[in-house]
């Protein structure tokens, strides 16, 4: 018996492996290839790229904006490929759920802080455009239908894992295929922003804020599906340990705090 209830649970340290890999994708493509490669592209002749940040000597509403725009379209890719999710195993289709929802999640978000504390990506993109409250309004109003949304999204991928089961009335699983990734990406964020040349202050203005902020309907989400349920066909089944999974995001892991917490720079 004790066998069989093992062999039903989902692999903690995987979990925590592959929510490190979504963590570091969705930063990466959006400070890296929505601000970065940007502001090369316009021109900028040095570009410094952190976990937190990025800094070049040029400013414009476009670098400032492309960071959520490059959230925003992956969702979309990451979307388009769980439209045939039986061509996945367990682990693969979980990593693409968490890269579709740390992207979206990443990409509305924006909208609601930016237009709520006047700081950040949008605050920038909006700045100087009269009247200011009515497009701080117009962000906060897009952040909450579009971060909503995408709560829904990510709740219609995430129903085939649901394993409801009479004295499993909490969904136990659920909580661990939500909560974790919450845990690990604000750890993770944390640790590389501690190395971040931009000092403390844009570890708590910005790196803490964008993860835990932004990831917040990942508590929620659990609650939310309380009454969704899959077909015995669509149920995925558990996800086991995988030594390549976590090997990746170990290696991954220790780059992210370690070489791109400190800042990486581009020079021309």
């Amino acid at each position: 018996m004790a066998a069989t209830v093992a062999s039903t649970k989902d692999d903690r340290l995987t979990l925590i492996a592959i929510s490190a890999l979504g963590c570091i994708l969705q930063d990466v493509l959006h400070e890296g290839l929505g601000h970065g490669v940007t502001a090369w592209l316009s021109g900028a002749h040095r570009v410094t790229m952190s976990t937190v940040a990025l800094q070049c000597d040029i400013d414009t509403r476009l670098i400032s904006a492309n960071g959520t725009v490059a959230n925003l379209v992956f969702a979309a890719i990451f979307w388009l490929l769980l439209l045939r999710p039986q061509h996945y195993r367990p682990a693969t289709r979980y990593f693409l759920v968490l890269a579709m929802a740390g992207n979206l999640f990443t990409g509305t978000g924006y909208f609601l802080f930016s237009g709520v504390f006047n700081f950040g990506d949008w605050a920038a993109v909006i700045r100087g455009l009269q009247p200011q409250w009515a497009w701080q309004l117009g962000l906060v109003v897009l952040g909450l239908v579009s971060y909503y949304g995408a709560m829904l999204l990510v709740a219609a991928k995430l129903t085939a894992f649901h394993r409801f089961q009479a004295n499993d009335k909490s969904s136990r699983r659920l909580r661990g295929l939500c909560w974790t990734p919450y845990f690990t990406d604000g750890t993770l964020a944390g640790l590389a922003a501690l190395f971040s040349p931009l000092g403390l202050f844009y570890m708590v203005a910005s790196a803490l804020p964008s993860t835990l902020g932004a990831n917040a309907g990942l508590l929620s989400l659990p609650s939310m599906m309380r009454k969704s349920r899959p077909t015995q066909e669509e149920q995925v089944g558990p996800i086991r340990r995988s030594a390549p999974w976590i090997a990746t995001a170990l290696v991954a892991s220790l780059l992210f705090i370690l070489v791109l917490g400190r800042g990486i720079t581009w020079s021309r």
